[in-house]
């Protein structure tokens, strides 16, 4: 599956996704109230998943897994810091005792609720780069410059697609009826492939426009993507590298309502800054729909018979907080930034390489 991201270059170093070289810190949705039933647990761990965390607790605990609330789910190979629930039927002193070599407690203290899936805002991430040289290091500092300014293409990250970047295969004979599978979560997963495989090929189609339109002009970018005549009407003058469409779903960001762009030159303003941003669709039942010229893009990656609720995702995601520590001794390139919830670190990476 080609992604197309914006700038032509290819930067070169070595990253291996571990604990010692990536690290992501979550950031909850709210603060908590320090009073109530539940007993939230600020913990860290390190190569293990969040359900191989919780099934240890859980065990540790003598409690059913799905009785601990958690916000979302932490990579395996790095060092990830996240809050959990519990709810507290005297064992506040019991988890401050646990001990595990690859789990910590950092923290405790309680919550009138339950953390529910999605209840936080985003994460911080820390990556380091390795033999990074003088020259990488500019084309480096260069690339993040960019992304600082514009953001990044919201690409579903590799580990949504199975160890060989097959899974969405599968999903698709599921959803054309040529595959059964009885395993509900497998089955789930698979189809979430699939919606995610459509999504990235309707956005490196958006995102090979708007490289077009870097270089030609719009009636030569008509002819070349077999556009109807006028399609892209004062498309280029756009000042952002990503071009909304006439019937564009946009939403409000880093989250809110969906709507449809009518004035472009309102929304635009918007967009740059960074109050909204454009939607892509994960195909399914009861999902609004892009009209008019967005339309054109979208349709073709739109697949109705998928039996699931469909939604849509931000295509254009804003990269915060960066900050970059250079260790010549070591060739080290040390990059921090912040992400919304939704979105993947190994994105940005991807960036970064070119690709």
């Amino acid at each position: 599956m080609k992604r197309l991201y914006p700038l032509n270059i290819k930067n070169e170093f070595l990253f291996n996704q571990s604990s010692r070289d990536f690290t992501v810190q979550e950031v909850p949705l709210y603060e908590f109230s320090g009073e109530g039933e539940h007993l939230i647990v600020h913990i860290r761990k390190k190569d293990l998943t969040t359900w191989e965390m919780l099934e240890i607790l859980a065990k540790y605990l003598d409690i059913n897994p799905k009785d601990i609330g958690y916000a979302g789910l932490k990579d395996k190979h790095a060092m990830t810091t996240q809050y959990i629930s519990i709810l507290d039927k005297g064992i506040k002193e019991k988890i401050e005792r646990f001990q595990h070599p690859k789990i910590k407690i950092l923290d405790t203290t309680r919550h009138n609720s339950k953390i529910r899936v999605g209840h936080l805002k985003g994460n911080h991430f820390k990556i380091r780069l390795k033999k990074v040289l003088g020259v990488q290091k500019d084309k480096l500092d260069s690339t993040l410059k960019w992304i600082e300014k514009n953001g990044v293409p919201n690409y579903f990250g590799e580990q949504r697609f199975g160890v060989e970047s097959r899974n969405f295969e599968d999903g698709k004979k599921i959803v054309e009826g040529r595959l059964k599978i009885r395993d509900k979560k497998l089955k789930k997963l698979l189809i979430n492939s699939y919606q995610s495989y459509l999504f990235n090929l309707w956005l490196s189609k958006r995102v090979e426009l708007s490289l077009l339109l870097k270089d030609f002009s719009e009636r030569e970018v008509e002819n070349i993507l077999r556009l109807p005549s006028n399609t892209l009407k004062d498309t280029k003058s756009q000042k952002h590298f990503f071009k909304i469409l006439k019937g564009d779903i946009l939403m409000h960001y880093p989250y809110g309502r969906a709507f449809m762009a009518e004035d472009i030159n309102s929304e635009l303003k918007r967009f740059l800054n960074r109050d909204i941003s454009v939607t892509g669709v994960l195909s399914g039942k009861r999902v609004i729909k892009a009209e008019d010229i967005a339309k054109i893009f979208e349709e073709q990656f739109l697949k109705e018979n998928i039996a699931k609720n469909g939604f849509r995702r931000y295509a254009w995601i804003f990269v915060e907080n960066i900050k970059t520590d250079y260790i010549a001794e070591k060739a080290h390139y040390e990059v921090g930034f912040y992400l919304p919830k939704g979105a993947y670190a190994t994105n940005v990476i991807s960036f970064l390489k070119g690709g």
